[in-house]
């Protein structure tokens, strides 16, 4: 029997399922603590900045082409493998490390001009360190991948999860919360917690990697290997750097009002000070579905297209379920989130500071995200299938020409009735726009992926969506209008979502679509 992903895909399924959850129950802490003003905007944009590098160095560029290297290794010559993994993370933590000193020094100059009064500048300070933890964490993720381990990675947020509720809920317990100054100081302490939660991961990560006996203090020979993995992952940081470039600026954009003031070159700015918090939670949102199904798809195919690069049809066959799965999932999902985005809202959200306008607001950036969940789960899957193929080059050169459009479109949009709202429809059309050129360009690699097999199973996909769409709007306008306590709310999120899986489930089955055995993990 060929060797198949979706097995992988459901344990980093129900393990990033449960990250996620954990990831909400966060984010209603900080809602309801903190509000959606210009305080939470600050922490939203001090967190973004380690995550930036994340993405680049860590579970982006330098572990999607370390992984295809790796795994090859470890099939070839498993002492080398260990001996590239030692050299490679040895290297990472040295630059990591300068580079977190050099943006400390940095970080406080530009507070000392604003006489330490910008607060996401100083929660910046508290949280860069943690960039070097989780870039750690996720290289050492990337060779427990290899090793067909997917679990512990996919549970290391759960730590960080953890740390940030336990000191947000227990702060208060030490402190007069209801008092400004008391507010930020509470704020400092979650962001400290940050650290202790990348501490934990990093030690979560080393546990699960200790039967391999992997790290080597001797680590000749590894040179070349570790070149050639610098080689890869020099044009994908290039690359996603300029995406990571896209995504401060956005962050940029959003927070001005929170970072600089009110005005721009004499003119008022068109978002307030809510608008990089309002952003930032509805991110949350849309991301669930995104990280439970469509990047735990990504996550699992990614070794196994590694593995079968020198296998043409097996590759192709590959990627095709892929492209399947993610459909199947992701545009059920898309409608959903736009049906139910402000009970959603409401439930996980609403209460505290946090209130019924936030929630329309929110809903409303939600809107714009939603419509292309299927489409970020599918980028997601074709960029790993070009990685797996040696090809960064060509994500590349499609990132930056998107990237292009989105600055284009960003900077254009808020300056509509849509404001903070146009950062999201930018995000989602672009989105759309890079998917259909990363299917078109790949022909080059491989046959084409949309065959007849595809396009049905896409087909079968939207059969399965409308009738979920119609009961859904149904229940929903008999909902509009009504206010309801949080009990209530939940119930008809309940409801709402209950029924519209069972619809889609129930389609499926009577169409007979192999996906839905896929999506929990089955093979066919």
């Amino acid at each position: 029997m060929s060797e198949r992903f979706e097995s992988h895909a459901r344990t980093v399924t129900l393990l990033t399922l449960v990250s996620r959850i954990t990831g909400l129950v966060r984010e209603a802490t900080f809602s309801r603590l903190f509000g959606a003003g210009a305080l939470m905007s600050s922490f939203a944009f001090a967190f973004m900045i380690p995550n930036l590098f994340r993405r680049l160095f860590g579970e982006g560029a330098l572990a999607a082409a370390f992984l295809p290297t790796y795994a090859q290794l470890e099939q070839r010559d498993p002492e080398l493998a260990k001996r590239l993994a030692s050299l490679l993370i040895a290297k990472l933590m040295l630059i990591l490390g300068v580079v977190t000193l050099l943006g400390e020094a940095v970080l406080f100059g530009i507070s000392m001009k604003s006489g330490h009064e910008n607060i996401a500048i100083w929660l910046t300070m508290i949280m860069l360190p943690y960039m070097p933890m989780v870039c750690l964490v996720a290289i050492l993720g990337a060779m427990l991948q290899v090793h067909k381990r997917f679990g512990p990675t996919a549970a290391a947020p759960i730590v960080l999860n953890v740390c940030i509720i336990a000191t947000a809920f227990g702060a208060p317990f030490l402190m007069d919360v209801e008092h400004g100054e008391r507010r930020i100081a509470h704020l400092g302490l979650v962001a400290g917690s940050v650290l202790l939660g990348g501490v934990l991961q990093i030690g979560w990560t080393l546990f699960a990697l200790r039967r391999f006996q992997w790290w080597r203090n001797d680590r000749k020979d590894a040179h070349d290997s570790l070149r050639k993995v610098m080689r890869l992952a020099g044009p994908m940081i290039l690359g996603l750097g300029v995406l990571q470039l896209n995504t401060l600026l956005d962050g940029l954009i959003a927070s001005y009002p929170t970072i600089v003031g009110d005005t721009i070159f004499g003119h008022a700015y068109p978002l307030d000070g809510g608008a990089m918090a309002t952003v930032s939670f509805a991110q949350r949102l849309y991301q669930f579905p995104l990280g439970v199904f469509g990047i735990a798809v990504a996550t699992a195919i990614f070794p196994l297209l590694a593995r079968q690069a020198g296998d043409a049809q097996a590759f192709v066959a590959t990627i095709r379920r892929g492209l399947r799965l993610v459909v199947f999932i992701g545009l059920p999902a898309s409608v959903g989130m736009i049906l139910v985005r402000e009970e959603l809202t409401a439930v996980v959200l609403q209460g505290g500071l946090f209130t019924l306008e936030n929630t329309k607001r929110v809903g409303f950036v939600l809107l714009g995200y939603a419509p292309a969940i299927w489409a970020y789960s599918m980028m997601h899957v074709l960029t790993r299938a070009y990685y797996a193929k040696d090809d960064s080059m060509t994500p590349v050169k499609v990132a930056i020409g998107v990237v292009l459009l989105n600055i284009v479109l960003n900077c254009t949009l808020i300056w509509t009735p849509l404001k903070e709202a146009g950062l999201a429809w930018s995000t989602a059309l672009c989105s759309v726009v890079q998917v259909l050129i990363l299917i078109t360009l790949i022909r080059k690699h491989c046959a084409a992926l949309i065959d007849r097999d595809v396009l049905m199973s896409w087909g079968k996909t939207i059969i399965c969506t409308l009738p979920m769409t119609g009961v859904v709007m149904l229940f929903a306008t008999s909902f509009h209008g009504e206010a309801a306590s949080w009990s209530i709310s939940l119930g008809r999120l309940i409801l709402l979502v209950g029924s519209g899986m069972a619809l889609v489930v129930t389609t499926a089955i009577a169409l007979g679509m192999p996906e839905l055995r896929w999506a929990i993990g089955k093979q066919s």
